[in-house]
């Protein structure tokens, strides 16, 4: 197919996805359902058009996912982070470690497949959404009390970096499994690096960058974004190269750059929430494109008790561990974060890559997440109210005086 009808197809449908985002907005239901079910409904043959290019997929996806997790950073101010990063810190990590085991085991007395493949199917769905917790808790106007939303954001907006570890180092392990099991030694070596290597690029690049820009008067204002733009690339092309974790390190860029920055800092966060909302919509697009709704049918049954169980068990069970540290957090609070676990597309663009890396089984794989998120975001989404006010953490806006 000539490829400006690809590039009009999919303008197209980026376009119908933002007609239909108020609407959804107003039904409580996040960009993610509309945009995938605009691709869905377009795609596979569906319209004599058909998409499949998991490589692709998967390298739109890690763009985007960049993006997205970069914006975030921009956006979260240090107030937040010096309040949520003690107990968002351990979810984000110990509490994607703990659900992966979790839900690993659980997956490996459910599934036909091998106790590795199963902790790489569980890390895929270990992590939290930031578009789908901010969008949800966004479009019902929640203000939760004890900072319970700061925590949930900080935790969906940093999560994302261990799962994606987790992710790679078990998809070459199942590859290279001949070559013998990894060590404890090399896993921590590895992982040291991965963290190492991302904070120390984020920190320089968002620290140059803030400076060049509050010292170097440029000409015109809107160059500001398009320095930082490039910035990012830079940051995301340099900590690859140097073997690090892309995620951390457009994350610290993002934040330091956010926080920082005195001059053009709000065009600079305008520009990029529409950056950030075109990669979401370019992926969930894409996304929706690559999943063949005529191969969902067999998974959904399948899919069913995983769902519910990583919902109510793992999940749960994880949170409650990592919230032993923090005796002051009183027992709403902590069954609140252990219920509300919001999936999205990431775990999407996570099983792309044993997809597109030939892990056997890995097509199912990507159809069982599907369902996945979609039960999460659809129950756990509808939850979050509810939820809230039964446990009185909502904080509730005072009426106007008669």
């Amino acid at each position: 197919m000539p490829a400006d009808i690809i590039i009009l197809g999919i303008s197209l449908l980026i376009a119908i996805g933002i007609l239909l985002h108020h609407p959804s907005k107003t039904l409580g239901l996040p960009s993610l359902l509309i945009f995938m079910g605009v691709g869905l409904a377009f795609g596979n043959g569906e319209f004599g058009f058909v998409y499949d290019d998991l490589q692709l997929t998967s390298t739109i996806g890690t763009v985007a996912l960049n993006t997205i997790v970069f914006v975030g950073g921009l956006n979260t101010p240090l107030k937040h982070i010096r309040f949520a990063w003690k107990e968002g810190g351990m979810l984000s990590t110990g509490g994607v470690i703990l659900t992966t085991i979790i839900f690993g085991f659980i997956l490996n007395t459910l599934l036909d497949f091998n106790l590795i493949t199963c902790m790489l199917f569980a890390a895929v769905v270990s992590s939290t959404d930031a578009a789908a917790v901010f969008s949800i808790l966004e479009s019902k106007k929640l203000k939760l009390k004890h900072g319970t939303g700061t925590i949930l954001e900080f935790e969906s907006a940093t999560n994302d970096p261990i799962a994606l570890l987790m992710v790679i180092m078990l998809t070459d392990f199942i590859l290279n499994s001949a070559n013998g099991t990894p060590t404890a030694i090399s896993i921590f070596s590895s992982l040291g690096q991965q963290i190492g290597v991302g904070a120390i690029i984020g920190l320089i690049m968002g620290k140059l960058s803030v400076w060049a820009l509050n010292n170097i008067k440029l000409p015109e204002f809107g160059l500001i974004p398009v320095f930082i733009l490039a910035t990012f690339a830079i940051t995301v092309s340099s900590t690859e190269i140097l073997g690090g974790n892309e995620l951390i390190a457009v994350y610290i860029a993002g934040v330091i750059i956010g926080n920082y920055l005195k001059k053009g800092a709000e065009v600079s966060k305008h520009f990029f929430n529409g950056i950030s909302w075109l990669a979401q919509s370019l992926m969930f697009i894409i996304l929706g494109l690559q999943i063949f709704p005529q191969q969902l049918a067999p998974v959904f049954i399948a899919s069913l008790l995983p769902a519910v169980l990583l919902i109510v068990v793992a999940r749960p069970l994880a949170v409650q561990l990592c919230y032993l540290p923090f005796r002051q957090a009183n027992w709403r609070k902590r069954l609140f974060v252990s219920a509300i676990g919001l999936k999205g597309a990431t775990p999407i663009v996570f099983a792309l890559i044993p997809a597109a890396a030939g892990v056997e089984g890995s097509r199912e794989m990507i159809h069982m997440v599907f369902f996945i998120v979609l039960i999460s975001v659809i129950v756990q989404g509808a939850a979050i109210e509810p939820l809230a006010n039964k446990l009185k953490l909502n904080v509730k806006p005072k009426k106007p005086p008669q």
